[in-house]
């Protein structure tokens, strides 16, 4: 008995394992996305890559060891001609002969060490390593903020979409309701055929419209699945409901910081990466210093079998110093300075306009979202209006008092009253995100 329910145990908690969660708050689908959003997997890579590059700059300035060695078979060995009368009187003038120096064969090998004592560029190189892992750190970043911004449109384009399809489903059955009422009231003798058939079409353009929303709905959850990264024939439930949603207006701090805005904080640290690069083209004129120590043995032989006696493999070492710099390189340093200084008065014209274009973009998110909030009251309650028309107009219909054509331009105007009404809350829910990125405010709540 304790065996069987151990393997049960075990048997539900592999089924668990196995099953794929389906339901999603808003939260939960940012979180999901910013794991599996293959746009951020890209700028993740391009910050491993920074710190990868950071490691290659660093290693400039540590010992560089190299063993180097070989062997040689000179099959022609070079010659020199040599007048040996200047060697011997006795001999005649141009008393010449061709003489070999060197054996057919020799080999060395070579320990050497350098290393970099002074140069100001490799300084300048670490300082720019680091920014430019800064650099893909705000990329990354603002990655992440795009992610969170098309998550929310498409998970709140879902929701609207839900539930005017709701909506839409009880509109059908209402007016099904009604051309049956209908029906039963033309065969009684209580209305015209004209009636049904008024009735009939306003049911059929309302199946049309319904079958549209529902393509529309599913086509809103295919794109809410591929901002997250999930699979496309995945299923997914949203938990969460309009009622939930908070319209408020963020309040305008009177102290706003523009760096709060990845985009002009990314263009800061642009401008600290020009600065670098004048700062790496100033230091050029310093000299470098670079350190060397190298020793080795080296050998020649007549015949391959003496490679390997160790008696003919003579031993070396250096040790020193090289000092270099530049005199005149034709001006080209003073040139890219002049670039570096355009270049860094550009980013500084790019900030101040970046600025004003903030300032604009969060007047006119607020000023947006201020009316769509108006428009959404208004909507709510032409709607609330045109749903209390229609029931009375329906009583009277059903009662004789009424005809049938009020009744069919009475759920035409509830049913443009809640398309507006749904068009009206998507712009006010997409103002409010908008405001919010405006800010720098948009992240996870």
């Amino acid at each position: 008995m304790r065996v069987l329910a151990l393997f049960s145990l075990l048997f539900s908690s592999v089924f668990a394992m196995g099953q794929e969660k389906t339901d999603f708050t808003l939260t939960e689908c940012i979180d999901y996305a910013l794991k599996n959003s293959e746009l951020l997997k890209i700028t993740e890579l391009e910050k491993q890559n920074s710190n990868a590059v950071i490691g290659e700059t660093r290693g400039i300035g540590l010992p560089q060891v190299n063993v180097n060695g070989g062997l040689n078979y000179n099959y022609e060995i070079q010659k020199s001609i040599i007048d040996f009368s200047n060697f011997d009187p006795t001999l005649p003038e141009g008393s010449e002969e061709e003489i070999a120096f060197g054996q057919a064969y020799d080999g060395n090998l070579t320990f050497g060490v350098d290393q970099l004592i002074f140069d100001g560029s490799y300084f300048v190189a670490l300082q720019a390593a680091r920014t430019f892992r800064e650099l893909s750190t705000k990329e990354h970043i603002k990655t992440e903020i795009d992610v969170i911004e098309s998550v929310s449109k498409a998970y709140y384009t879902v929701l609207i979409n839900q539930e005017r399809l709701e909506l839409l489903d009880k509109n059908y059955s209402r007016i099904d309701t009604l051309l049956r009422e209908t029906r039963a009231m033309y065969e009684n003798g209580f209305a015209e055929k004209i009636d049904v058939d008024r009735i009939r079409v306003n049911l059929n353009n309302t199946k049309v419209e319904r079958d549209r929303l529902r393509k529309l709905t599913d086509i809103s959850y295919q794109l809410l699945k591929f901002q997250m990264g999930l699979p496309l024939n995945a299923k997914i439930n949203l938990t969460e409901y309009l009622e939930e949603v908070d319209l408020e207006a963020p309040s305008l701090p009177s102290d706003f910081a523009y760096n709060d805005r990845i985009e002009f904080s990314t263009l800061t640290t642009n401008q600290e990466l020009a600065t670098l690069d004048m700062k790496n083209n100033k230091v050029q004129r310093l000299p470098k210093l670079y350190g060397s120590f190298s020793y080795g043995y080296n050998t020649a032989a007549s015949t391959t079998r003496e490679w390997f006696q160790t008696d003919r493999w003579l031993n070396y070492g250096t040790l020193g110093v090289s000092l270099s710099f530049s005199i005149f390189d034709g001006l080209q340093r003073s040139y890219k300075i002049q670039q570096n200084q355009l270049q860094i008065q550009q980013l500084e014209y790019q900030k101040k306009s970046l600025q004003k274009s903030i300032d604009l973009e969060i007047t006119q998110a607020n000023i947006n979202l201020g009316s769509n909030l108006e428009t959404l009251d208004v909507q709510k309650e032409n709607m609330d209006l045109a749903q209390e028309v229609f029931d009375i107009t329906k009583i009277k219909f059903q009662e004789g008092i009424g005809s049938n054509l009020e009744v069919i331009e009475a759920d035409a105007s509830l049913k443009e009253a809640q398309t507006n009404y749904y068009a009206a809350l998507y712009d006010a829910v997409i103002a409010k995100i908008e405001l919010l990125k405006a800010l720098g405010r948009l992240h996870k709540s």
